[in-house]
């Protein structure tokens, strides 16, 4: 196990994407994220079905940091109901888990 977390979340639009990438790095809560256009989501809210075209954000983050930029994706994100999954690390290549550590502060500036 490792001390690495990749955090899953979507966005309505490239430009949201964009600016909650950007502003999670800025801030040291995240290392990097990755955004992958092009997701289809099918869900359901208010007891309908509905569908959307969304920017999937792949983050990488410490567990030390991840309530932390759980709650900054509600603060940034235009969803009534943002998206924030945290998943555990359970290993990977030394190098890259160290630099995301390394990457990520454990008292960030707002």
């Amino acid at each position: 196990m490792s001390d690495a977390r990749v955090v899953l979340t979507t966005c309505a639009d490239a430009p949201a994407a964009e600016t909650l990438a950007r502003t999670l790095v800025d801030e040291r809560l995240a290392a990097c994220v990755n955004l992958v256009p092009g997701v289809r989501s099918i869900y359901r809210w208010r007891s309908a079905v509905e569908e959307s075209d969304e920017i999937l954000c792949v983050i990488k983050t410490t567990a030390k940091m991840a309530d932390a930029l759980t709650k900054r994706i509600q603060e940034l994100s235009s969803y009534e109901v943002p998206e924030a999954v945290v998943l555990e690390v359970e290993g990977g290549s030394k190098p890259y888990l160290d630099w995301i550590a390394a990457s990520v502060a454990e008292s960030q500036p707002k």
